[in-house]
């Protein structure tokens, strides 16, 4: 890749106080991008925003919910205020909603969508119809290897994961001809905040963000349709596509979906509470207008 590929590139993502989004900030503003980052945490978000600029880059932060379509057109209008445009949407923020099918409610589902479809879709929606009015511009939408092939146990957040998948694949297809390009990002485990309770086997150990995040600049440099990390997961894709009975028994057999820690998984049913908690109280507010 060619030094500061990305040179006075402007560039939004979404989930960026931690984990993949973090390090992928980091990564374009190392390309010479200017780099608005999202997320909830303001002062982890903060942080980030810092060792951008540390570093000599370009950067500046803006606390967002991306369930809230209204926070999510306001960084936009902020990042467009500031530097007139917006070149790369990356859409990673997620959340791990793990639950089994017979033990699932809606609110799971949910909860799930909100933040891993809508975000991206309220996010796309945003930047979309300045990238077409310019003929230019890269959506980068991080899905999972769940996208892939659905892990037992997992069925809210790969319900989500597909249906971002599944606006991907269109958006790309649509988008032909347009200067508008699509990369679908597939990560396998990621070693990130999302699963620090998840135990996984070393044949699916976990990746640090970093690798994740020097791929997905060399996949828009590319403009590559999409991007499955690690290389080595696609062996279970394709086995998969020629066999599902053979992909399921691979899933069980190397015991892919990984075991809970109990004591870190009881933090995150009571982190999920509180978010649950959360949108309650808005939902009254709103109504209580």
């Amino acid at each position: 890749m060619a030094q500061k590929a990305l040179l006075d590139q402007v560039a939004i993502v979404t989930g960026a106080s931690s984990g993949i989004g973090r390090a992928t900030a980091l990564a374009l503003a190392d390309q010479g991008a200017r780099v608005a980052l999202a997320a909830r945490d303001e002062a982890r978000l903060q942080e980030a925003v810092q060792k951008i600029q540390a570093l000599g880059g370009e950067a500046f932060g803006v606390p967002c919910d991306v369930t809230r379509q209204d926070q999510v057109q306001r960084l936009v209008a902020e990042t467009m205020a500031r530097w007139e445009r917006v070149d790369i949407l990356v859409a990673n923020a997620g959340a791990y909603v793990r639950c089994p099918i017979r033990e699932a409610t809606v609110s799971e589902f949910e909860r799930s969508l909100a933040v891993n479809f809508y975000g991206a879709l309220y996010s796309t929606m945003a930047v979309l119809p300045s990238m077409l009015a310019r003929k230019s511009g890269h959506l980068v939408l991080v899905t999972s290897l769940d996208a892939k092939k659905g892990m037992p146990g997992d069925a809210p957040y790969v319900a989500a994961k597909f249906a971002l998948r599944g606006l991907g694949e269109v958006l790309r297809q649509e988008l032909y001809g347009t200067g508008v390009y699509t990369t679908i990002v597939f990560p396998g485990r990621v070693d990130t905040p999302m699963i620090v309770h998840l135990r996984v086997p070393r044949i699916s150990a976990k990746i640090p963000p970093r690798k994740v995040a020097r791929a997905i600049v060399r996949a828009i440099h590319r403009r590559s349709p999409e991007l499955v990390i690690p290389l080595s997961a696609r062996a279970l894709f394709y086995l998969d596509t020629l066999s599902p009975r053979l992909g399921d028994w691979i899933v069980r057999r190397l015991r892919l979906t990984g075991r809970e820690d109990e004591a870190e998984s009881e933090t995150q049913k009571l982190v999920g509470a509180a978010d649950k908690e959360k949108a309650i109280t808005r939902e009254a507010e709103k109504l209580l207008g």
